[in-house]
């Protein structure tokens, strides 16, 4: 029952981050997975793909509804995660758990970091989108998420601001395409390793994440964005710290 209760609890505040947030909340669910419910990092990542995986696409139906996703432009920059994601989903099982940890610590340090700096200008339209460009920026991305197990919200939405060309509206929205198709390419990598899902736990935690998610759009319409993000910043770095010193000692 503790457990239980400690993966609805973990999962219903990553699904309000995501929801709050628009990216950047994915980042709580390894530590939450590792920390409260004693996964292995390795099977935190593999479970953390399925929670991401499965409130981005949820929340990618109601985006999709509201016209702010660009199917063409994200399907280019997910097409070039995909190997990367496939890739990273397969050796991610089998690297060294202090490697991983201290990974996802510089990972979720630099998420916190860019929340805390004032929000990406929008890309000048003067400058021309480089194909090779989008298809760097995706193979990065899906590396990430196959490795670390994240979605990556908060690198892909500058990156399709940045990089693709998008107004930032059309760049969350076209991000959960980009994550949802990561996430299930690495899910997918991940079959042949030694991470398995505890379902039993997992389950409850996916779902009190979607549930979360729609909580966090209702609180993002009630309390300023700057104020969450710096907020949930500063919490993100202590998490952080807490990995890397866990990594190395």
């Amino acid at each position: 029952m503790t457990t239980l209760l400690l993966g609805l609890l973990a999962g219903g505040a990553t699904g309000l981050a995501l929801g709050a947030l628009g990216g950047g909340g994915s980042v709580l669910a390894v530590p939450a997975l590792i920390y409260l419910l004693d996964f292995s990092p390795a099977a935190a990542a593999t479970a953390s793909l399925l929670v991401v995986g499965v409130t981005s696409a949820t929340a990618l139906g109601a985006h999709a509804r509201a016209g702010t996703v660009r199917w063409r432009g994200g399907a280019l920059f997910a097409a070039a995660g995909l190997v990367p994601a496939a890739i990273g989903g397969a050796v991610s099982g089998w690297l060294p758990s202090w490697l991983l940890t201290g990974a996802f610590a510089v990972i979720a340090a630099l998420a916190a970091v860019r929340m805390l700096r004032p929000s990406a200008s929008v890309r000048d339209e003067d400058v021309p989108v480089r194909s090779w460009q989008v298809v760097r920026a995706g193979a990065g991305l899906g590396a990430v998420t196959g490795v670390l197990g994240v979605g990556g919200g908060f690198l892909a939405v500058p990156a399709l601001v940045n990089v693709v060309g998008l107004r930032m509206r059309a760049a969350v929205g076209t991000s959960l395409l980009v994550i949802t198709v990561n996430s299930l390419v690495a899910l997918v990598a991940r079959a042949g390793t030694d991470a398995r899902i505890d379902w039993a736990v997992v389950a409850p935690f996916a779902a009190a994440a979607v549930l979360g998610a729609w909580d966090g759009k209702r609180l993002a319409g009630k309390v300023s964005g700057d104020r969450l993000r710096h907020l949930f910043a500063w919490a993100l770095l202590a998490v952080a710290a807490l990995m890397l010193v866990d990594a190395v000692v």
